[in-house]
């Protein structure tokens, strides 16, 4: 036998350890769901609601064409002991497999978050080998999580990724929430010293209107999507929301602010200049005292002249000068406020204590098991921050300036 005759017996042979399409998944026999919003009943059961995609109502959607009068999702809704069972019960009212390859939105309601808590919801989760970690997560605030997967939204023909869309621009902009998802959440509940924060979300106007195809044939939506603060857990519970500067301090110690807008006083005048975030660092650190940590938070941030509604010379390296220590007193005091209302309510949602865990692993092991209660409340804290202007926009000094 020559070489030929080897190679193509080994080529016929090998065809038969293939093992072909025996676990195939014809698309027309899946239920693609784009977001699952978990609630509880009053037997204390799961609720699950789970928005499915129309291929062909969204694709006739996007091309101005077939599909109008039909809503780009469909939501079916099951009820189980466990997320699991939840979820294999929702195929008793949907004709395909459900399929959660591209479900990118998790919500979980308020009530569920502050009863229950988050600790035991994942890991079914994380076991699926279809559902993704990278799932973003947010918290229905003050409405259930059914509402917020069940409203039909303007311009993202798909609701999750308004939602997703709106989480990562105000998250990139405005610097008041955070861009978190099911890994990061499960590390921070699992690593010692550090509590979640996680963004929530309220509906704005009337919630069954908001469910009707025509909340999308109007100028102003009847009932729309909106971000709207943080939610702060301690021990796995949601316990309180953060909003404006209070949220933002957070984020400022969290180093996850990526653009944002600071307003500072001047001579009398409030909010005379807007100052805009285009860059920032956060640095946390520790040192010891007698045995005892304490923490350093570092901020560097740089940006440029946003608003100015004063008469000032921005020719001045003095008058810049003072400019940007009004900004490093601004954030100096958000950043005060964010540690104030965390000791106070006894909850490390700032991350200290996985600081000390890693710097000082010695020291954590004396004080991880009252750590939130009794330690944290008393730790010292310092803040230092240091701003720059980079640039004053397309010009120096305002026209306000040549104004009598």
């Amino acid at each position: 036998m020559n070489r030929k005759h080897i190679y193509l017996y080994l080529i016929l042979v090998s065809t038969l350890l293939i093992s072909g399409c025996w676990g195939k998944k014809e698309l027309t026999d899946l239920a693609i769901v784009s977001a699952v919003g978990i609630d509880k009943n009053e037997e204390d059961n799961f609720v699950g609601t789970f928005q499915i995609i129309s291929p062909g109502n969204v694709a006739g959607g996007l091309q101005g064409g077939g599909g109008g009068n039909s809503p780009p999702v469909t939501a079916s809704t099951s009820t189980g002991d466990t997320i699991f069972e939840t979820a294999r019960r929702a195929s008793k009212e949907n004709s395909r497999i459900m399929y959660y390859a591209h479900a990118n939105l998790f919500v979980i309601s308020e009530k569920f978050a502050k009863e229950e808590g988050l600790i035991h919801i994942f890991d079914s989760l994380e076991r699926d080998p279809q559902f993704r970690t990278t799932t973003k997560v947010v918290i229905a605030h003050g409405t259930t999580a059914e509402d917020i997967v069940k409203t039909i939204t303007p311009v993202d023909k798909i609701p999750a990724n308004k939602v997703i869309n709106t989480l990562e621009f105000t998250s990139k902009i405005l610097g008041e929430t955070i861009d978190i998802n099911i890994q990061d959440v499960i590390k921070n509940l699992s690593t010692p010293g550090k509590e979640p924060v996680i963004t929530g979300f309220r509906l704005k106007g009337n919630p069954e209107e908001a469910k009707k195809l025509s909340n999308v044939k109007g100028i102003v939506p009847v009932g729309s999507l909106v971000a709207d603060g943080l939610a702060v857990f301690k021990d796995g519970k949601l316990i309180d929301w953060l909003e404006y500067e209070k949220a933002r301090g957070v984020v400022w110690i969290l180093n996850k602010i990526k653009q944002t807008e600071v307003d500072i006083d001047w001579e009398q005048k409030k909010d005379a200049f807007a100052y805009g975030v285009s860059r920032q660092q956060t640095k946390v650190t520790t040192t010891l005292d007698n045995g005892k940590p304490i923490i350093t938070v570092h901020v560097d941030v740089e940006g440029d002249i946003g608003e100015v509604s004063v008469p000032v010379n921005l020719n001045d390296p003095q008058v810049i000068l003072n400019i940007e220590k009004e900004v490093e007193k601004e954030i100096k005091e958000e950043i005060k406020k964010a540690v104030q209302y965390s000791q106070k309510h006894q909850t490390d949602i700032l991350g200290f204590g996985e600081v000390i865990h890693i710097s000082e692993p010695e020291t954590w092991k004396k004080l991880q098991h009252e750590w939130n209660d009794v330690h944290f409340p008393e730790l010292k804290v310092n803040v230092k921050v240091d701003a720059f202007i980079r640039r004053t926009g397309l010009r120096n000094n305002s026209y306000i300036s040549d104004i009598k």
